[in-house]
C-alpha cells in the first residue's frame, strides 16, 4: 500500500464524509507549488478557495506568525493586546471604513453582519421588533451555519438541517428590479456577493452593484457585500466593488486575510452601524487575538507591497484570453474576473470533476464547483511562465478528454 492509499484510507475511516476531495495527499507547499506524499509536484490552482492569495507559506507571513507565537498568542478580548489596535487601523484604512469587528471564519463574519444589520434596523431604522428582513440572492453561498444554509436556494445545503431562522427573502442574482420589489419597510439589508463563486463564478452585469447601492440608499437599507472570496486582490482590484466605485455599508472579509496561515475574518462598517454593539452583545474568544493580528497585518502588507491586485488584473486577463482561444468541444463558456476564472463544460461532456481528475494527472490541482464549472484561482504570486505551463496542460486535457458515449 502506498503512503497515499494508507493516508486516504485512514481519513476515510475516521473522518466525517462531508467533503469529496481529489485523490491526492499533500505534505509540503511553497509559493504556487505543492508536493504530495509520494514526492509528485503540482501547481495549486485553487488557493484553498482564495485563502492563499499570497501563496503558500509566504516568508513574511510565516515570519510574523513565528515571531508572534514566541511572544503572545491569545488573551481573549477580556484584556487588550498590543497587536489589536494596529490591525484594526490597517483594516479600516484599506477599506475606507470607520470600525472593524474581527471574527475567525467567513461564516462567523456573515453571522456577525446579520446581527449588526438586524440591531441597526431596530435601533436606528426603527423597524418593529423581530420584524427585520434581509434580502439575499438565489445561488448564494455565504457559509455553512444553520442560519446561512436556511436562506440558501441549494437543496443539499438545506436538507436535514431545519428548522431555519425566518427573516430572509430570496431574489434572483443580478436583478436590480427584483431587489426594488423585494424591499419593504421592514427590510434592513441586502446581503450579496460581488461575484458568486460557489455558484460557478457568476459575474454580474456591469453596473449591478452600483444600481443595488442606489436602491439600498433610496430605501435606507444596508448594502452588505460578501467579499470573502473576491476580496484582497483576487479579482484584480483590492476589493471587487472598486470596479464600480461602490463602497458597501458593510464589507465582509475572510480567507486571504489570514494569508493561508490562520483563520481570520472581519466585518467593516461605519460607526453609525457598528455603534449598535455594546459590551456583551457579541464576541469571540479567538477573534482579534494577537497571533491573528500579527498574521493579518503581514497578510495585508504583502498584498499591498507586492501589488498583487494589479498582478491579478494583468495575469487574469492574459489567462482568460488564452483559455477563450482554446479549441475544445467540451467548453461552453469562460467567465470570471482577475484570477478567479470558471471554465463551464457542457453537460453532455460530464461533470467538471472528470476534468479536474485529468488535470491532477497532469500536475494541476483545480476543483469543480456547481457541477459543471472548473474553477481556476491560483495564488496571486503566480508568474506568467507558470501560467503558460498550466495552459499547455489545460489545453491538453480539454482537447484530449474523450466525449462521453
Amino acid at each position: 500500500m502506498t503512503d497515499t492509499s494508507r493516508l486516504m484510507d485512514l481519513a476515510n475511516r475516521f473522518s466525517a464524509r462531508n467533503y469529496h476531495p481529489l485523490p491526492v495527499v499533500i505534505s509540503r507547499a511553497e509559493g504556487v507549488w505543492v508536493w504530495d506524499v509520494e514526492g509528485k509536484k503540482y501547481l495549486d490552482m485553487l488557493s484553498s478557495y482564495s485563502a492563499l492569495n499570497q501563496g503558500h507559506r509566504h516568508p513574511r507571513i510565516v515570519k510574523a506568525l513565528v515571531e508572534q507565537a514566541g511572544k503572545l498568542t491569545l488573551t481573549s478580548r477580556a484584556f487588550q493586546n498590543d497587536m489589536f489596535g494596529a490591525f484594526c487601523e490597517l483594516a479600516c484604512r484599506i477599506s475606507d471604513q470607520e470600525k472593524v469587528l474581527f471574527m475567525n471564519t467567513g461564516a462567523e463574519a456573515v453571522e456577525t453582519a446579520i446581527k449588526a444589520a438586524r440591531k441597526w434596523g431596530y435601533k436606528v431604522k426603527r423597524v418593529a421588533e423581530d420584524k427585520a428582513e434581509i434580502v439575499v440572492c438565489e445561488n448564494n453561498f455565504h457559509g455553512r451555519t444553520t442560519t446561512i444554509v436556511g436562506f440558501s436556494s441549494e437543496a443539499q445545503y438545506r436538507e436535514g438541517f431545519g428548522p431555519f431562522a425566518p427573516g430572509f427573502k430570496l431574489i434572483p442574482y443580478d436583478d436590480p428590479e427584483a431587489l426594488e420589489k423585494a424591499i419593504t419597510p421592514n427590510t434592513v439589508a441586502f446581503l450579496v456577493e460581488a461575484i458568486q463563486g460557489e455558484a460557478g463564478i457568476i459575474v454580474p452585469s456591469s453596473g449591478y452593484l452600483a444600481k443595488a447601492r442606489d436602491i439600498c440608499r433610496k430605501h435606507d437599507v444596508l448594502l452588505m457585500l460578501d467579499e470573502i472570496q473576491t476580496g484582497l486582490g483576487r479579482t484584480g482590484r483590492l476589493f471587487c466593488y472598486e470596479y464600480e466605485n461602490v463602497k458597501p455599508d458593510v464589507l465582509i472579509l475572510g480567507k486571504a486575510l489570514g494569508g493561508g496561515c490562520y483563520p481570520i475574518s472581519a466585518i467593516l462598517a461605519s460607526d453609525r452601524i457598528m455603534g449598535v454593539f455594546t459590551p456583551g452583545d457579541h464576541g469571540s474568544t479567538f477573534g482579534g487575538n494577537p497571533l491573528a493580528c500579527a498574521i493579518g497585518i503581514a497578510s495585508i502588507n504583502v498584498i499591498l507591497d507586492e501589488k498583487l491586485p494589479g498582478k491579478a488584473a494583468e495575469l487574469g486577463a492574459y489567462f482568460k484570453d488564452k483559455l477563450s482561444a482554446l479549441k475544445s468541444p467540451h467548453v461552453k463558456e469562460i467567465r470570471g474576473k482577475g484570477l478567479l476564472i470558471g471554465v463551464y463544460v457542457h453537460e453532455a461532456s460530464g461533470t467538471a470533476r472528470r476534468f479536474c481528475e485529468a488535470l491532477m494527472q497532469e500536475g494541476i490541482l483545480a476543483k469543480e464547483t456547481h457541477g459543471q464549472v472548473i474553477r481556476f484561482a491560483p495564488p496571486l504570486v503566480i508568474k506568467r511562465d507558470e501560467l503558460d505551463w498550466a495552459l499547455e496542460r489545460i489545453e491538453k486535457v480539454l482537447a484530449t478528454t474523450p466525449q462521453l458515449v
